[in-house]
């Protein structure tokens, strides 16, 4: 089945949610053009949630999508908490941080049943998730209002996994994708390959629809993936630069860079494996840290270092969020990189 038919949408271009660095607006200028809008919702508080939803459906009549984190809380764990508190001691001196001081509290929220009863009075047409999918009771109460769920596999054996348990299309995420990784079935990152070594093993394991998405900024990359054998493409580096797209001053300019050349999975952000330009806390402490705690428990530290940094103009402290391939960040408007993305496919 095409994507387009599938979700209702005129171009097989979904951009990918992205919290911290967009709201509505984006999802609206996206859907709008014809592609696929998507609003991340895990950092979102059930007002924030409301008021986003009521403003996508205010202004645009189009499919969108809202995306949800389906991962495990972990049980808080004081020995490791003082132990990243103690590899973040000589920063919280340089900027005398009190770590007494620092607010505790995960950031990050999985997809829970109060969220499923908030969605069903918007009725959102598509529900994606990033770490597997949520139990069956709330799969069925998602799907109660037709909507579509898409979910992330970074192995094969993910992809065979989501599509077993009821998505509907598989989001086929290469080792090259910004952000953090979607894997859920192992936390080996020696298991995670290229978007183009990923995207025709997953294509040949499943029947539903497979959307590429890691390292595509432009029409070319678009038109190789499709003929791969994907349905659609889902990009969210080049969407970073948009207007539209909160981005700050500090991680647009990273973004057109030199910087940009090189890029590393870390977890000294949030705990868990995420791609972003490297910076000083990542050439210092990893980029991978054992220290950290389980995800997203090493938000809050990090947050408070990020936050007397950026007062200074400075990055070392900021997860500069981004995929191995910048060059589509070109300060577009989000519609006409939608448009732009898939000028090279055939209606």
């Amino acid at each position: 089945m095409r994507l387009q038919q599938l979700l209702g949408i005129d171009l097989p271009i979904i951009q990918a949610p992205m919290a911290g660095v967009q709201g509505s607006a984006l999802a609206v200028a996206v859907s709008n053009a014809g592609g696929l809008g998507s609003l991340p919702c895990a950092m979102l508080t059930p007002d924030a949630l409301s008021k986003e939803l009521a403003t996508l459906q205010s202004q645009t009549n189009r499919p969108y999508n809202v995306n949800f984190f389906c991962h495990t809380p972990p049980t808080p764990d004081p020995e490791r908490e003082a132990a990243w508190h103690a590899a973040l001691a000589p920063y919280f001196n340089e900027f005398g941080i009190d770590v007494n001081a620092i607010p505790s509290g995960p950031g990050r929220l999985p997809f829970s049943a109060d969220m499923a009863e908030l969605l069903a009075t918007f009725k959102p047409p598509v529900v994606s998730f990033h770490f597997g999918l949520p139990s069956a009771d709330l799969m069925a109460r998602v799907k109660s209002w037709g909507a579509k769920v898409l979910s992330s596999a970074t192995t094969v054996d993910e992809a065979r996994w989501l599509e077993a348990h009821g998505a509907d299309a598989v989001i086929a995420q290469g080792l090259e994708a910004g952000g953090h990784r979607g894997m859920f079935l192992t936390d080996d990152v020696h298991t995670q390959v290229g978007t183009f070594a990923l995207l025709p093993q997953i294509v040949q394991a499943v029947k539903v629809p497979v959307i590429a998405a890691g390292g595509i900024a432009d029409a070319t990359g678009v038109a190789a993936a499709m003929a791969l054998g994907a349905a659609g493409v889902q990009v969210g580096t080049a969407y970073l630069t948009c207007p539209e797209a909160t981005t700050s001053a500090l991680h647009r300019a990273a973004l057109q860079s030199e910087q940009t050349r090189a890029t590393a999975l870390t977890n000294v952000f949030t705990g868990r494996p995420a791609r972003g330009i490297v910076n000083r806390i990542m050439q210092e402490l990893g980029p991978i840290c054992p220290a950290a705690p389980a995800f997203p428990l090493a938000t809050a530290a990090i947050t408070t270092l990020r936050a007397k940094a950026e007062n200074q103009g400075r990055t070392d402290f900021t997860p500069l969020w981004a995929g191995q391939n910048t060059s589509g960040c070109q300060n577009l408007p989000a519609a006409e990189l939608t448009r732009n993305l898939a000028h090279k496919l055939g209606r």
